[in-house]
């Protein structure tokens, strides 16, 4: 009796946490094996990342209620990595990246990825999303996925028209069109049938099905989990004197430290608790991913849909995210066989589904309607990635930010006031950059040649160097047709 009380004074919420790490695990079951398949990795490396982000970063400090594993939204770019380094280069790649993460978080940068245009992390997640749902359209269809973005959109027609005339192809499609069906058909179930998270039930079903009416799908293929853990080779890490390999590490740190932050920042408004410390969980993110990385295993983030269930069903503290990582562990270890039975074109509705969530359709059109400049950054964002890659992509989004941002802070206005006699009055005020300076050069020039002019610079409240050298040599050629030297009034 002493025990049990001792118990629960030192874990007053152990009851919440046990019951929420239960449905945390079975929402992340599927989804890790799931993202590890459409990685084309071993399924059980999806359980490993999983494994680490319960039970390592799940013990550190950062956020309380936020849940980490293999995510979605980085599938596109471990999928690249793969296929052009190899399987044992990606563990250094998430090594080296898991470091960068853990300094960034001691230099205490982590607040700074806050500071990041929504468009363009929105967008991001936008041409992840159009990527791996046309990616997944093809294991659906028992079809092999060709490798560019475009390609994969462009080559569907043909593959749904292949598909017709193929029965495997049609049960595959079936059987990925059900899941889809139950995911999104489930939260229309009475509430105790939905104590089976969605994602579960899916897979489940899609399993049963699939072996009930013995369709002939291809089914997940099982390694061990011993067999599928492979530390990187010394030898892997002479790729790092090759730039591409040092981009690709650059892509990692920053997709995955951005897509944990903001992670992060949506949990905090999910609940009342301790609110997140960036820097401390960039340095739990890190951490995760250097152990990941060692192992071998996928990259981890912070992951919304495990987040938003752990908080959803009770979490009160990080116990249960670390007993979810338990609960992965003793699957893994003890019931790996199962996984042969899962149908693989059940997983590529999984994570068709979980695509088309990353596609912002709702705020494009609400952007559109009230901000369409931060509407053209997402959609630019999200078509770079879909026809160049992700690491494109992304920059192409935050320089198209950066320069929306510099036109809009430019604003500058000039009223000129010429009362018929004495000097022409020119006014500038706001910010005058070299992005405005065509129209601003373009008003001065049509002020008449004839005319003593007064240019009042006070009002601007920022003038660049382009722009000032410009001004300087417009009231030099205005000056030297006779009339008066025109007369600059800057502020005091």
């Amino acid at each position: 009796m002493t025990d049990n009380r001792s118990l629960i004074s030192r874990f007053p919420h152990l009851k919440e946490d046990f019951a929420a790490s239960l449905v945390v695990f079975l929402v992340a079951l599927p989804l890790c094996v799931g993202v590890a398949v459409a990685s084309g990795v071993p399924a059980e490396l999806g359980l490993v990342t999983g494994i680490v982000g319960g039970i390592v970063t799940g013990l550190m400090r950062g956020s309380s209620l936020q849940v980490s594993g293999p995510a979605a939204g980085m599938t596109v770019l471990v999928f690249e990595a793969v296929k052009e380094f190899g399987l044992p280069v990606l563990g250094v790649i998430v090594l080296v990246a898991g470091i960068l993460q853990v300094a960034m978080g001691l230099l205490r940068l982590g607040r700074y990825f806050r500071a990041i245009s929504v468009s363009v992390v929105e967008g991001m997640l936008a041409g992840i999303g159009l990527v791996i749902i046309a990616g997944q359209l093809y294991p659906a269809l028992a079809a092999k996925a060709p490798d560019s973005g475009l390609d994969k959109i462009f080559q569907l027609p043909g593959a749904f028209l292949d598909a017709f005339g193929d029965t495997g192809a049609l049960a595959s499609l079936a059987v990925a069109a059900g899941t889809v069906a139950v995911l999104l058909l489930w939260k229309l179930t009475p509430a105790k049938v939905r104590a089976v998270p969605g994602p579960l039930a899916a897979v489940g079903l899609a399993t049963l099905a699939a072996f009930a009416l013995d369709l002939p799908v291809a089914t997940v293929e099982v390694r061990g989990l011993l067999g599928s853990v492979q530390p990187p080779p010394l030898s892997a890490f002479g790729e790092l004197a090759g730039l591409g390999l040092l981009g690709t590490v650059v892509a990692f740190t920053l997709i995955a430290s951005a897509e944990s932050l903001f992670s992060a920042a949506a949990v905090d408004r999910l609940h009342s608790g301790p609110r997140t410390q960036y820097n401390r969980e960039l340095v739990a993110q890190g951490t995760g991913n250097m152990v990941c990385g060692v192992l071998g295993a996928l990259p981890m983030t912070a992951v919304i849909v495990r987040s938003a269930a752990n908080v959803q069903a009770g979490a009160r503290t990080k116990a249960s995210r670390v007993l979810h990582g338990v609960w992965l562990l003793l699957f893994a270890a003890l019931l790996p066989d199962v996984l042969a039975y899962i149908p693989l074109p059940a997983l590529a509705g999984i994570l068709i589904h979980a695509g088309a969530k990353l596609v912002p359709v709702r705020s494009l059109a609400v952007l559109w309607r009230e901000h369409r400049g931060e509407a053209l950054v997402l959609a630019v964002t999200a078509v770079s990635i879909v026809a160049v890659s992700m690491f494109e992509g992304v920059l192409i989004g935050l320089a198209l930010a950066v320069v929306k941002t510099a036109w809009e802070a430019s604003h500058v206005k000039l009223e000129v006031v010429d009362k018929g006699a004495g000097p022409v009055e020119a006014h500038l005020s706001g910010n005058a950059t070299f992005l405005r300076l065509p129209k601003i050069l373009e008003s001065l020039e049509a002020l008449p040649q004839d005319r003593p002019v007064r240019l009042d610079l006070s009002g601007l409240h920022h003038l660049d160097h382009a722009c000032r050298t410009a001004l300087e040599n417009w009231a030099a050629r205005h000056s030297a047709v006779g009339t008066e030297p025109v007369r600059l009034v800057t502020a005091a």
